[in-house]
């Protein structure tokens, strides 16, 4: 499957990104042993995974403006903006934990159009654009789980540490699911978790207090699988309040209910 000019653009530059994170990630593990140093490494690998994003994308479309962790730029074209994440997973890399990704967004006019998350470890690039489908490495159309029975699945989602604000929430949402579905994954890597949740390896996720940047591919990504994403309350706006919960089509009133019961 092909996609647009823009959504090659994407891919490529997603690749290049990933590819100098995998190099630098054996070096984070090996400083392990020491305080500092893993954490002063994985910013500057933060940092040049970044650099690599705004270049390529900003050389292709220079016009486009830009949303990341480190700030905000406006474009030319008030109507189209890149959201970015160099890598997702920062505490994963830190760790030597491995499991993080690459992700970028293309937003027009308030709205996710194209998607890319990488997973250089597994080398495994997730894709959509809207009205397109969903894809994983162009060759493989992803669908959502066609599991119906909440005890045979297992949701993702992230955990607030230590007394973040969203840990009661949190804590209230686990009592009420755990007893009646198969597992809850903490990974602690949203656009890869919904990008999953669209592959059928996971049946649901559900986040709050999240930045675009942690979410903006995977709710387009998911949708395209033929899934559902949408704020946890009616009031929200997915993209400005960061409370997202999304699963398959089959189970998605189900486990929709129980989460937003809690909050």
């Amino acid at each position: 499957m092909q996609g647009s000019a823009n959504l090659n653009v994407m891919i490529k530059t997603a690749r290049k990104a990933g590819r100098a994170l995998l190099k630098d990630f054996g070096e984070v593990e090996a400083l392990q042993v020491s305080a500092n140093g893993p954490r002063d490494f994985t910013n500057k690998a933060v940092a040049k995974s970044e650099d690599i994003l705004r270049a390529d994308l900003e050389n292709a479309r220079p016009n486009y403006g830009f949303q990341a962790l480190s700030g905000s730029v406006e474009g030319t074209d008030p109507t189209r903006r890149w959201i970015i994440t160099p890598l997702d997973g920062s505490v994963n890399y830190l760790h030597g934990i491995p499991h993080w990704a690459v992700s970028i967004a293309l937003e027009h006019k308030g709205e996710v159009v194209s998607a890319v998350t990488y997973d250089p470890l597994r080398d495994e690039l997730f894709w959509a654009e809207k009205g397109t489908g969903a894809w994983l490495d162009g060759r493989t159309r992803l669908r959502v789980s066609g599991r119906i029975a909440l005890v045979e699945c297992i949701f993702a989602t992230g955990l607030p540490a230590a007394a973040e604000k969203y840990l009661p929430a949190a804590i209230k949402d686990l009592v009420q699911l755990l007893p009646v579905c198969a597992g809850v994954r903490q990974l602690g890597v949203p656009s890869l978790d919904l990008a999953h949740v669209a592959a059928g390896r996971f049946d649901g996720f559900w986040q709050r207090g999240m930045k675009p940047w942690e979410f903006a591919t995977g709710i387009l990504i998911l949708r395209e699988a033929g899934g559902f994403a949408e704020p946890i309350r009616d009031t929200q706006t997915m993209l400005q309040d960061g409370h997202v919960i999304g699963g398959s089509s089959a189970i998605f009133e189900k486990f929709s209910k129980i989460i937003r019961s809690t909050d």
